[in-house]
């Protein structure tokens, strides 16, 4: 759990995922539609991604991606989503450093 903590902590917008996930793939779209380079942990490929995903899971997080923008759990591709929808998600991306305009 501290690693996971200083993983997320050290960059604007971290995203755990899958290679194989295609909601995984769709929301690394939308950072890169942004112009935001999120730090992606392809869990599946990784060698201490089995490890990640019990700590991600010890969190709530069973699903991916997860999500973590200014070192906050945001959550998973619903939640990505609702608030690019409510218009939030630009906000956010700008508060925590990772996009500038």
């Amino acid at each position: 759990m501290d690693r996971l903590n200083r993983i997320v902590s050290e960059r604007p917008v971290v995203i755990f995922s899958k290679s194989s996930c295609i909601l995984s793939h769709t929301i690394k779209s939308l950072f890169n539609d942004f112009g935001v380079n999120p730090t992606v942990y392809e869990l599946d490929e990784i060698s201490r991604g089995r490890e990640m995903e019990q700590a991600l899971s010890g969190l709530g997080c069973s699903n991916m991606p997860v999500v973590f923008i200014g070192g906050e759990l945001v959550g998973g591709a619903n939640e990505i989503m609702s608030l690019q929808l409510k218009s939030v998600l630009k906000p956010m991306l700008i508060r925590a450093g990772a996009l500038w305009v």
